[in-house]
């Protein structure tokens, strides 16, 4: 059976369980296609311990982890409310098709809607084709303010 819970960094099984599928998340190609490098492990999770607007889920089948979400909260100007952005979303290879990403997703929901979010935010890759499909049967749709205008586009500069 399948269970969501969130990451307790105390817990030693959920912090090893956690770099188990950040780096199963980051070895996929819609990951990079690497595990992530050595002193990036060595920090994360006292760094991450320090965001306090963090959300991080992990789904596990029985004993072993299966799924990795990690979010944190925003806020929308636009709507004077807090936001759920979804930063990493990963469903290990073995366990895809199986219902977990959906699971995921509704726990996600949950969560944002307890806190008063307005929306919940995500970037997913293009050629991810089999990811958009679940994000859009759950509801998730492309952004735009103004049809004349466009979608909005996901940009960033590396520094």
């Amino acid at each position: 059976m399948v269970g969501i819970i969130e990451l307790e960094l105390g817990n030693e099984k959920h912090r090893n369980d956690f770099l188990k599928m950040l780096n199963v998340y980051a070895s996929d190609i819609m990951g990079g296609g690497n595990e992530l490098p050595s002193q990036v492990q060595a920090n994360l999770l006292d760094e991450l311990e320090k965001v306090p607007h963090k959300l991080v889920l992990l789904a596990y089948d029985g004993d072993q982890p299966v799924g990795i979400a990690n979010c944190f909260y925003g806020f929308s100007t636009f709507k004077a409310k807090p936001l759920l952005n979804i930063h990493d979303f990963a469903v290990a290879p073995e366990a895809r098709g199986k219902g977990i990403a959906l699971l995921m997703l509704k726990e996600i929901e949950k969560r944002a809607l307890a806190k008063g979010c307005c929306k919940i935010t995500l970037e997913v890759l293009e050629g991810n084709k089999r990811a958009q499909k679940v994000y859009f049967d759950f509801g998730f749709a492309g952004y735009e303010l103004d049809p004349v205008m466009g979608k909005a586009i996901f940009l960033d500069k590396v520094i």
